[in-house]
């Protein structure tokens, strides 16, 4: 039985698949550790991408770190973030500091040559107030892209922030002046007083003798800047004194604090084409001086007085009759070896065309041989008082009939102009001369005559002075008799125009024509031309009958 089972199960196992052993199994590792690794994966990650998008490394040099802080301190361009300040260090002579930045990869095409850096902060200038929103927020570095094509490491930052950005669409141009004047960076530019743009630098030439100024016009103004364009100093008012008067010119009340430029094409010059980028202008003192039609010649010549100066400057007129011809240009002081004195020299300069407009009537038709024939003529050059408040004076050129005969010296350079006495002198001469002729008058024996006529005169006056006092006693006299008449005489008199008053005032009443006198004198009267008329007719009766006297009057048939 047991042996029959045995062979059962063993058939029974023989159609069962084998089974196979199995290693034992070693311990699994924890979730927990995939947090880290996942986090070192990130980190590496992180790490390789920061290095590949790590931007490059620059330098930047300013004069003082104020407003810088390593580690916080942001980079913007156009107000984005693309860098960060890693560090600041002084130079090796500790007169500036170094700052080094770190910025974008996406800022590497921009550091070129003129590529400018300034720092943020707020300014309160007289011009300009900027940079408030860094109360707030923290200084920054700006950053303006410049266009050339030279990349570079390493700048130097700008001390103020510039007024006008590489890409603002416009054109720069240079101003040659005397002097600076009112102006300042971000003084405003006109044209026919609108603002147009501003002053963004200034520097004194190298040889000291006047400031270039650059100025930027916005567009689509710089259009109208061509080269006959006029700048000119557009100051808040212009008071001038001088020998054309007193004049008084006065702009905008912005200019009054912060000046300006102003600019205009003279009339009768259009802007044809427009003037190219830095194109150099003359900046004018002031519009009047500006808009002077150009002269295309000139000529210079020296004119020497032995006289007083004071009261001439450099720029006052030359003038013809009243017509200005030139302008002074220098006055100097010269030694003359040959009188072992000193002389007056002063430059003028004159433009032929003008001249030859005014000058040349009947004259030569050259115009270098010009002068020698005007002065030939007569011509001369002479001071005259300009303006009397002020002692101004400018040269005149007129003819002089009797003066003495002389020509235009071109022996020197440049050619001098004979010159004849002021007006000014020709007046002290004539009363140095009236003043000797006095000194000549027989002056003691005029008083001595004076004194005898005087003393004749002081009798005469005692005389008069007895006469007046008879008079006086005359007049006493009258007025004790006019007294008298009116004490004893006067009462007397006016009782009888008393009377006769009313004795006229009795006639008036018997006189009116409805008085009983009148109307019995008009009876009386017609009674009597009654008895006329009767009379008159027994006259005629008797004339025709004389016998009636003895017969009677009869009946007629």
């Amino acid at each position: 039985m047991a042996e029959g089972e045995r062979s059962l199960s063993d058939k029974a196992l023989q159609g069962l698949p084998e089974a196979l052993a199995t290693p034992p199994r070693r311990a699994a590792l924890p979730l927990i550790w995939l947090v880290p690794l996942v986090a070192v994966l990130i980190g590496g990650w992180l790490a390789v991408r920061a290095v590949l998008e790590r931007g490059p490394t620059i330098t930047i040099t300013f004069s003082t770190a104020d407003g810088l802080e390593p580690g916080k301190t942001k980079v913007k361009y156009k107000n984005v973030d693309v860098g960060e300040l890693r560090g600041v260090v002084f130079t090796e002579d500790r007169a500036r500091v170094v700052a080094t930045v770190e910025l974008t990869r996406q800022a590497e095409s921009m550091l070129v040559d003129d590529t400018r850096f300034w720092v943020v902060r707020p300014r309160v200038t007289g011009s300009q107030v900027s940079g408030l929103t860094t109360l707030l927020s923290g200084s920054y570095i700006g950053m303006d892209v410049g266009g050339s094509e030279q990349s570079s490491r390493a700048f130097v930052g700008l001390e103020t922030p510039p007024i006008v950005t590489l890409g603002l669409p416009g054109r720069l141009f240079d101003l040659q002046a005397s002097d600076l004047g009112s102006l300042d960076i971000g003084s405003p530019v006109y044209l026919r007083r609108v603002r147009v743009g501003q002053v963004v630098a200034f520097e004194l030439k190298s040889d000291g003798s006047g400031v270039a100024v650059t100025v930027f016009v916005n567009a689509p103004y710089d259009q109208y800047v061509g080269r006959t364009t006029r700048f000119w100093h557009a100051s808040g008012f212009d008071l001038a004194l001088d020998a054309a008067g007193l004049r008084l010119n006065t702009e905008s009340l912005a200019t009054l604090i912060l000046g300006g430029v102003a600019f205009e094409t003279p009339a009768g010059l259009p802007v044809t084409v427009a003037a190219s980028k830095r194109t150099e202008y003359r900046l004018y003192a002031d519009r009047a001086h500006a808009m002077k039609l150009p002269d295309t010649a000139e000529e210079t010549f020296v004119l020497v007085f032995d006289e007083s100066v004071r009261g001439l400057l450099a720029g006052a007129p030359v003038d013809f009759r009243g017509v200005v011809i030139g302008e002074v240009t220098a006055i100097s002081v010269q030694s003359n070896s040959e009188r072992g004195d000193l002389t007056i020299p002063v430059r003028i300069r004159l433009y032929p065309q003008r001249l030859s407009g005014t000058l040349a009537a009947g004259g030569p038709d050259a115009d270098e041989n010009l002068m020698d024939a005007l002065v030939q003529r007569g011509l001369r050059a002479q001071l005259r008082t300009g303006n009397l408040l002020t002692g101004q004076l400018y040269v005149a050129l007129d003819y002089f009939p009797h003066a003495a005969r002389a020509r235009l010296d071109r022996d020197v350079e440049p050619p001098r102009i004979p010159t004849v006495a002021g007006s000014m002198n020709e007046l002290q001469d004539t009363l140095r001369n009236a003043a000797r002729r006095i000194e000549k008058f027989p002056l003691e024996s005029i008083a001595a005559d004076l004194r005898e006529a005087l003393a004749s005169a002081d009798a005469t006056m005692r005389r008069l002075d007895a006469t007046l006092s008879t008079a006086n006693g005359a007049l006493r006299s009258a007025d004790q008799l006019a007294q008298r008449l009116d004490a004893e005489i006067a009462p007397d008199v006016r009782a009888a125009l008393a009377d006769a008053r009313r004795t006229l005032s009795a006639a008036e009443r018997i006189l009116t024509s409805d008085a009983p006198v009148q109307r019995d004198l008009r009876e009386t009267l017609r009674q009597v031309g009654r008895a006329a008329a009767a009379m008159r007719a027994v006259a005629d009766y008797l004339e025709r009958h004389p016998d009636a006297l003895l017969r009677g009057r009869q009946e007629e048939p």
